[in-house]
């Protein structure tokens, strides 16, 4: 399986952030990537500057029958799309599409690393991952999401609120 996480933090010419979330994902479905799971809506501050707004994340488990590099064009695009623009790292923006997890294949070729470097260390991205694959382990560690959220911080692990709330996908 393939673990994608689309986050937003900036509102777009389509609307709020949510709104963002729910178009990238509907976007993904038309370009052939089959949609499987999809948590809820996840919100935590902005990591490094927290003076940025807040970011929305959701975790979406998806099948695609081509491969990492194609995905990930399909994924820029879609971030394209969208609007958004690449500026310094870990500027706010109007969506963002990582792959986190590819068939868990360990790769590191140009700008893309499999699995995503910082998966095992960021909230927004496992407690997503244990709502919708409990059992999904990571490719080098070997470790659960519930395992891997247990070795964050305190901090980190109070900074997240899972939102009553789903993307609106078009199937």
């Amino acid at each position: 399986m393939i673990h994608l996480n689309i986050g937003s933090n900036l509102d777009s010419n389509f609307g709020s952030r949510f709104d963002n979330i729910s178009i990238a994902v509907n976007l993904l479905n038309e370009s052939k990537i089959k949609i499987k799971k999809i948590s809820k809506f996840y919100e935590t501050p902005s990591y490094p500057n927290r003076s940025f707004p807040k970011f929305l994340n959701v975790g979406v488990l998806v099948n695609f029958n081509k491969d990492y590099l194609s995905l990930l064009k399909i994924a820029n695009l879609i971030e394209n799309k969208i609007g958004r623009l690449r500026g310094r790292k870990n500027d706010p923006r109007v969506i963002d599409i990582d792959i986190i997890d590819f068939n868990g294949l360990i790769k590191k070729e140009g700008r893309i690393i499999l699995p995503h470097p910082k998966s095992h260390l960021r909230n927004f991205v496992l407690y997503p991952i244990m709502e919708i694959d409990p059992n999904w382990s990571h490719p080098i560690f070997k470790k659960n999401a519930q395992f891997l959220i247990y070795k964050l911080n305190q901090k980190s692990r109070i900074e997240i609120t899972r939102l009553n709330k789903n993307v609106n996908i078009n199937i």
